[in-house]
């Protein structure tokens, strides 16, 4: 299924930053294009509210403006299986604490790790980073069946996580649960952190 129809925002909630320094939205659609627009300071999420997914299939495309004068490099994520997000209660209810988020950067040519693109931020680093420099699009397949994640970018499978071996985290806030504790079913959404961000795609394909 379509989560996004190219035409507005319908099924999705905005949480977190709502405008940028310009008074525009953070989210809007553009063209046929779901835009993210955060500039230097727009941290927060677009969550697909009118369903919460168990397993499944997800497929995103996108692509990043380059970072220039005034303009940060690109930087967003994938939330699964997560929460809503509370800015009151940030680092109990954002994806990589509350759930898993597979990171989204501009970060063409550099050594994977647990906070570059493909990984889950901050668990786990992926085998490799293939993703294409902005302003080339990108593609993000993501499933998720039981306690496994498995993630290819632009079709080359990069991870695959077994969350009830995962490491714990040092800087866990102690009221999430640890890796093996994580819920198994969420909502989805897309992240909004600088720079800005196109989405072409993003689809589900729901198990359960």
């Amino acid at each position: 299924m379509d989560l996004f129809n190219g035409k507005n925002l319908d099924g999705w909630v905005v949480e977190g930053a709502q405008k940028g320094a310009d008074g525009q939205p953070i989210w809007r659609v553009e063209n046929g294009l779901l835009v993210c627009d955060a500039g230097r300071n727009g941290y927060g999420f677009l969550r697909y509210a009118r369903r919460t997914f168990g397993d499944f299939d997800m497929h995103v495309v996108y692509r990043m403006a380059p970072a220039g004068p005034g303009r940060p490099r690109g930087n967003s994520g994938i939330g699964i299986r997560t929460c809503a997000y509370d800015p009151r209660r940030s680092s109990e209810t954002r994806p990589s604490y509350a759930a898993y988020e597979i990171q989204l950067l501009d970060d063409a040519g550099r050594p994977p790790s647990a906070y570059g693109s493909g990984s889950l931020y901050r668990y786990l680093a992926p085998r490799a980073n293939p993703v294409k420099p902005a302003p080339h699009w990108n593609t993000v397949d993501i499933r998720c069946q039981g306690p496994t994640i498995s993630v290819k970018i632009n079709d080359f499978p990069i991870l695959e996580a077994d969350q009830d071996r995962l490491r714990d985290l040092a800087e866990r806030p102690a009221s999430v649960p640890d890796p093996a504790h994580k819920p198994l079913a969420g909502y989805v959404c897309l992240q909004s952190h600088t720079g800005r961000v196109e989405f072409a795609q993003v689809r589900i394909r729901a198990w359960r």
